[in-house]
C-alpha cells in the first residue's frame, strides 16, 4: 500500500502525482541530485511503481518495461549467441514468438519440455542450456510446476531460473523464496487489474538488474509514467481483487466440471487437476483462470463464444470484466504448441459468480441446440 509512495512534499496531496516531465533540471555543478536527468533514465511515477512490485515479490529492486513482452525480451537477453533456453511445453506464446522470430537471428537455441515432469526437464538440458524459463501456472493448461525443484536443477546445471509469474502474482507465490533468479510479470494484466494501461517488471538482484537498466537505457524500452501510475494504483487493491478473481474462478470451474456438455476442466483449486496437491502447497491462492474443453470440438467451442452476454469475446487476462477465448483461434497464437480446438480460456472477473455460470449455462445449452 505504502511502498515507493509518500505524501507529496510540495501539496501534500496523498495520491501520487503524475510526472509527464521528460527532462529534468541539473544541480549547479552539473549533477543530479535529485534522482532524475532524462525520462528514458528514469521517472518518479516508474520508480515508485519498481520499488513496489520488488516489496510485494520481497525482492531487492525491479525493473519496469514498456509491455510484458518487452520484461520477457529483457530477460531472454541475457542469454548468449549459440547458448539454449529450456521452456516449459505450455506457455504464454509471446515467449516462443520472441524465442523464434528475434533470438533466432543470434542463435540461441529453444526446445520445450512438460516442466512438471522433473526428470524429463533434466534430460532436456544441454551443455550450453543457460536458463530454465517457467510458468508456476501454464497458459493456458494451468500446469503446475514446483518451482524450487526446477530452480535447483537449472542451478545444479549451472544455468540460472526465470519465472513468468503474471497468472500467480506476489499474492498467491513468491518465487524468489524458491531460489528463482528473475521474475517477471506482465502488469498490464493482473498489477494493474483494469485493463486500461500497459507494462511489464522484472525483478530480481541488484546485481542482475544492473545488467538489464543499462540495455533498457540504451534500448528505450520504458513504460510512460501515465501507465506506471495506474499500474501503481492498481497495486493497492491487487490482494482483494486475486482473492475475489479466485474465489470466483473456483465457483465457475466447480460448475463446468459438472455440466454433462463439458469434457474437461483445468483449475488447480479442483481436486481433479492433475497437480492439485502440489498447487495447495506452493501457492496461496489458484488464481482466476480457467480452462475447460467442450463436446463437439471446435464448432462448438466457438458456437459457446459467440453465445455469451457477460463475458466479452477478447484476448487478455486479469481485468474486472470477464473474458473468453477461444485459443486455438486466439491472434496470439499459432507460434508454438499444438492445442486442443476444443478449448475455451476464461479470465474470471469481478462479477458476481452467479451471474457467470447463468451466462455459461446459456451459452452452453445455445451450443447444444444450434449442432
Amino acid at each position: 500500500m505504502h511502498a515507493g509512495t509518500e505524501v507529496d512534499p510540495h501539496s501534500g496531496a496523498v495520491a501520487e502525482p503524475i510526472t509527464l516531465s521528460v527532462t529534468f533540471e541539473r544541480d549547479p555543478d552539473g549533477g543530479h541530485s535529485r534522482g532524475y536527468h532524462y525520462g528514458k533514465a528514469g521517472n518518479p511515477n516508474r520508480r515508485s511503481l519498481e520499488k513496489a512490485v520488488a516489496a510485494l515479490e520481497q525482492g531487492e529492486d525491479s525493473v519496469a518495461y514498456a509491455s510484458g513482452s518487452a520484461a520477457i525480451a529483457a530477460v531472454l537477453g541475457t542469454v548468449s549467441p549459440g547458448e539454449h533456453v529450456l521452456i516449459p511445453d505450455d506457455v504464454f506464446q509471446g515467449t516462443v514468438r520472441l524465442l523464434r522470430l528475434s533470438l533466432a537471428r543470434w542463435s540461441v537455441q529453444f526446445s520445450a519440455v512438460d516442466m512438471t515432469d522433473l526428470p524429463a526437464v533434466s534430460a532436456a538440458l544441454r551443455p550450453r542450456t543457460r536458463l530454465i524459463w517457467a510458468e508456476t501456472l501454464s497458459n493456458p493448461l494451468l500446469k503446475v510446476t514446483d518451482l524450487s525443484a526446477v530452480a535447483a536443477i537449472a542451478h545444479e546445471h549451472g544455468a540460472l531460473c526465470a519465472v513468468d509469474s503474471t497468472f500467480v502474482t506476489p499474492v498467491f507465490q513468491r518465487p524468489l523464496s524458491c531460489g528463482v533468479d528473475y521474475i517477471v510479470h506482465a502488469a498490464t494484466k493482473y498489477l494493474s487489474g483494469h485493463a486500461d494501461a500497459m507494462g511489464g517488471v522484472v525483478v530480481a538482484s541488484t546485481g542482475r538488474l544492473g545488467q538489464l537498466r543499462t540495455l533498457q537505457w540504451a534500448e528505450g524500452a520504458v513504460p510512460g509514467p501515465f501507465d506506471c501510475w495506474l499500474i501503481r494504483r492498481g497495486l493497492k487493491t491487487l490482494p482483494l481483487r486475486m482473492r475475489a478473481h479466485a474465489a470466483g474462478a473456483a465457483r465457475v470451474a466447480e460448475y463446468l466440471q459438472a455440466h454433462p456438455a463439458v469434457l474437461d476442466v483445468r483449475y488447480p483449486g479442483l481436486d481433479s487437476h492433475p497437480q492439485h496437491e502440489m498447487a495447495r502447497q506452493i501457492l496461496d491462492g489458484f488464481g482466476g483462470i480457467v480452462s475447460f474443453r467442450v463436446r463437439g470440438g471446435r464448432a462448438t467451442a466457438t458456437r459457446v463464444a459467440a453465445a455469451v452476454r457477460l463475458f466479452t469475446r477478447a484476448t487478455s487476462l486479469g481485468a474486472p470484466e470477464s473474458l473468453i477465448q477461444h485459443q486455438a483461434s486466439a491472434p496470439t497464437h499459432g507460434t508454438g504448441t499444438a492445442l486442443a480446438e476444443d478449448l475455451l480460456r476464461l479470465s474470471v472477473g469481478l462479477e458476481h459468480p452467479d451471474d457467470l455460470i447463468d451466462d455459461l449455462d446459456q451459452a452452453l445449452a445455445h451450443a447444444e441446440m444450434t449442432q
